[in-house]
């Protein structure tokens, strides 16, 4: 599964593997299934008992979450509380930050450039940013689009220098431009070769960010905006640049003192400068739109077939990664495809079956550790029927 990078105190941009997700590609199974009555309230309620327990496992005031399916509406479960000194609810258009799910827009903003001739995924990091990715065994003559796209670049994760690690986390208000994190990561030796091995970084991100702004003239925002957000209607979803508060409404974001489980008193962190995350992570969203994002892109909606395709492709990561997306595969055979992401304060998961006409994806108000039990549960009552089906209805 794939290797979580985390900062419990700082500004961090996270992926971690989604509950019982495999290592080996596995054929894609239709979640789609028809139960009894008695399975749907048995589902209902292990529904709602796996949000508490999100909540719970990942130390937050609250958790929520947003199922849809095509045909079948959506669903709505929430537990705890937005804000802890208040008591207001999560609300279903509350905006939140989104983290690494960033990376899934960048990609299939990449992408179409590609679909367009814009770019080559064969182009080196060189020829669209000459002189920049260079020192210390790095090299961007040497590490093509593709690599960044699928995580196989072998770059260092500036969010893991400790000087870095421990100016985010007391100084969350200031703005960093993204060649400062590039070269924060090649101040670093490489993990390994360009194409030698699979390691996220979220350094990958930031340089396509960088990529797309130079072939097209505008920003990597603007280029979302216009091909990804505006056809998939995602209204409630936004690129901050530097804006530190969340448009309204919205809840509170907390962490913990010491990090996660250590004990130490609440943080409100609500406000922040999200320029460290950049294209690896600032992005602003609402479940309603997070829910939406997958099936748009998993039908079609934004790239051409080959494209998405190569979003999809994981050969290079032994089926861990292809770009911008994972899969998360289930104990009952089910597939699905999806991102996750953690920022300070916030923590979010988006995924969807691959045709994209049943989509969950759900938020906790806090820094929450990866991996957690009740994901994998929360996923496996809702997109494996037959768990709950004593009839035998199902795939």
């Amino acid at each position: 599964m794939p290797t979580a990078v985390a900062l419990a105190t700082a500004l961090a941009v996270v992926l971690s593997g989604c509950g019982a997700a495999a290592t080996e590609p596995g054929r894609d199974a239709d979640p789609r299934a028809s139960a009894s009555p008695g399975a749907k309230s048995g589902r209902d309620g292990a529904l709602r008992a796996a949000v508490r327990r999100l909540a719970a496992q990942g130390d937050a005031p609250g958790a929520a979450v947003l199922i849809r399916r095509e045909g079948g509406g959506t669903r709505y479960l929430a537990s705890g509380v937005a804000d802890v000194r208040t008591g207001r609810r999560i609300h279903r258009s509350d905006h939140f930050r989104a983290g690494s799910l960033t990376k899934t827009v960048i990609a299939a903003v990449t992408l179409r450039l590609a679909a367009r001739g814009r770019l080559d995924l064969g182009d080196t990091v060189e020829e669209h940013l000459p002189g920049l990715v260079r020192g210390r065994g790095n090299d961007g003559r040497t590490i093509t689009i593709r690599q960044l796209l699928n995580q196989t670049s072998g770059l260092y994760d500036y969010t893991a220098d400790p000087r870095v690690a421990r100016q985010l986390s007391h100084a969350t208000d200031r703005t960093r431009t993204p060649a400062s994190l590039v070269r924060t990561a090649v101040a670093h030796r490489p993990y390994f070769a360009p194409g030698a091995g699979w390691r996220y970084s979220n350094t990958n991100y930031v340089l396509l960010g960088m990529v797309v702004q130079r072939v097209t003239g505008r920003s990597y925002a603007t280029e979302a905006r216009r091909d990804v957000l505006a056809p998939l209607r995602l209204h409630g979803t936004s690129f901050p640049g530097t804006r530190t508060a969340l448009p309204d409404p919205h809840g509170r974001a907390y962490t913990r003192n010491g990090g996660a489980g250590d004990g130490g008193a609440r943080r409100d962190v609500t406000n922040l400068n999200p320029s460290s995350a950049g294209a690896a992570g600032e992005l602003v969203s609402t479940l309603d739109d997070l829910s939406r994002l997958l099936p748009g892109l998993l039908r079609g909606k934004v790239l051409p077939r080959a494209e998405l395709r190569q979003m999809r492709n994981t050969s290079a990561s032994d089926g861990r990664y292809g770009m911008g997306l994972f899969p998360v595969r289930l104990a009952c055979g089910v597939t699905l495809w999806g991102h996750n992401g953690e920022i300070n304060g916030s923590y979010a998961l988006a995924v969807a079956a691959p045709d994209g006409r049943h989509s969950l994806a759900y938020r906790l108000n806090s820094t929450a550790a990866s991996g957690l039990t009740a994901e994998t549960s929360l996923l496996e009552t809702e997109f494996c029927p037959r768990r709950q089906d004593p009839v035998g209805h199902g795939q």
